[in-house]
């Protein structure tokens, strides 16, 4: 960029009107990630995760549509490697298709809540005034409120569905990153490449688009993958709670609820196989999410 000048102003440094590096600091940012050890083990299990819900299903055929009573709570054998279900169901193919499903709304629901949030939080912080406070009192009150029981209430109104707890989990899940991007937002608003900008004419639009947003990726992709364990974590409970999706659409949370009637027959195979992916995902996520900060943090 060339240099510019401010009529009774010195000529500003072209370092200055140029916002961060960011392709430069993502390079930076990943080269680290994969020096962590914390981090290299949750993205090899996630990336195994991965390709277990979505490549499974092509190589292990199972029917998790009709059911088959004659079937019900088999053993692990050669037919069925985990065993069968009350219904019929081969276990190991529930749990690749309930896997599928967890992930589907712990990203849509990490996604859709840190878009809204990520736009509010951004507003809110660069306008200033009435309007961030305006929009961070209601934030507040809506920390106030006790975000377990409010989900369980909409919940229990409205049929189950992919989307409609999708939407349910970003209701709350949203207000975490808008408090972070209004808090990274101030900071990031009186920096000098930031105010050159705005000297020069640019839009609020622009600015916000062009000169703030970009340097806030970092913290986005942290909550994200936070966001995604957290939406998990609360679609588990609202199945367990017998909230979550119906027959024959499972998680890993609903295949948990049903299994824990069976704890004491010895059916072993309808509890541990839901639980420990939830752990091994849930772990994996943080690990990533960890690692990022640290990376981010310079640490």
């Amino acid at each position: 960029m060339s240099e510019s000048t401010v009529e009774g102003m010195a000529p500003l440094e072209p370092s200055v009107l140029e916002p961060l590096d960011a392709s430069g600091r993502k390079q930076w940012v990943g080269r680290d990630l994969l020096q962590k050890k914390g981090g290299l083990v949750g993205l090899g299990i996630l990336v195994v995760i991965v390709l277990f819900v979505v490549v499974g299903p092509m190589v292990y055929h199972t029917d998790q549509v009709s059911t088959n009573l004659t079937q019900s709570n088999l053993r692990p054998s050669g037919a069925h490697l985990l065993g069968t279900d009350p219904v019929g169901y081969d276990v190991l193919g529930r749990l690749m298709y309930g896997g599928r499903t967890s992930l589907e709304v712990g990203i849509g629901a990490a996604a859709l809540a840190t878009l809204v949030g990520a736009t509010w939080g951004l507003v809110a912080g660069f306008v200033g005034g009435k309007v961030d406070a305006v929009m961070m009192r209601v934030v507040d009150a809506m920390l106030a409120l006790p975000g377990l029981l409010v989900l369980i209430f909409i919940a229990a109104l409205y049929p189950p569905s992919v989307l409609s707890i999708i939407l349910i989990l970003a209701a709350f899940a949203w207000l975490l990153p808008a408090r972070l991007l209004r808090g990274e937002t101030l900071t990031l608003k009186v920096r000098e490449y930031v105010e050159a900008a705005r000297m020069m004419g640019a839009r609020r639009t622009r600015v916000m688009a062009r000169h703030i947003l970009p340097n806030t990726t970092g913290i986005i992709v942290v909550n994200v993958t936070f966001a995604v364990a957290d939406a998990i974590l609360a679609l588990a409970g609202l199945s367990f709670l017998g909230l979550g999706l119906q027959a024959p659409t499972t998680d890993w949370g609903g295949m948990l609820s049903d299994g824990v009637s069976y704890i004491n027959a010895g059916r072993w195979w309808l509890i541990y196989p839901a639980g420990l992916a939830i752990v091994l995902v849930v772990v994996a996520l943080n690990l990533v999410g960890e690692a990022l900060r640290e990376a981010l943090s310079g640490r």
